[in-house]
């Protein structure tokens, strides 16, 4: 098996942890109920959530970004900023914070679509190559 490139492992890394953040908020309103009777409430706090959703900005941009780069397709962005503006949203607009069945909604879609974003500038990297046609 070929060793993964950083470009490669960086997209995999986003698309594994975006989709199991999209898990995690299908399930958060399951888990609410649960949490306080384990004692791990306290770990799933707002600024986890906020540090969640950054670390998700900073890694998909980074990786989009340079992918883009590469390929010049602009599949993998178009998925990219509207999940992470749905992300934002989610975190940010109060009302919609506070409520626990909207922002699961919300913040699954967002995962989702930082997920296949991930996972769209993965197969755009694999499947580009290089030519007489190549800007780089």
């Amino acid at each position: 098996m070929p060793p993964l490139r950083p470009r490669s492992f960086l997209d995999r890394l986003g698309a594994f942890g975006s989709l199991l953040c999209a898990v995690h908020c299908a399930l958060l309103p399951l888990l609410i109920a649960v949490l306080p009777t384990l004692g791990v409430a306290g770990w799933f706090d707002d600024s986890f959530e906020l540090a969640f959703v950054v670390f998700a900005t900073l890694l998909g941009l980074f990786s989009v970004v340079w992918g883009y780069r590469r390929h010049h397709a602009v599949r993998a962005l178009s998925l990219l900023a509207p999940g992470l503006l749905v992300l934002w949203l989610g975190v940010l607009y109060s009302p919609l914070h506070h409520s626990v069945v909207p922002h699961a909604i919300v913040m699954t879609l967002g995962g989702t679509l930082v997920g296949l974003a991930h996972l769209a500038n993965l197969r755009l990297n694999h499947g580009h190559v290089h030519d007489a046609s190549c800007a780089h």
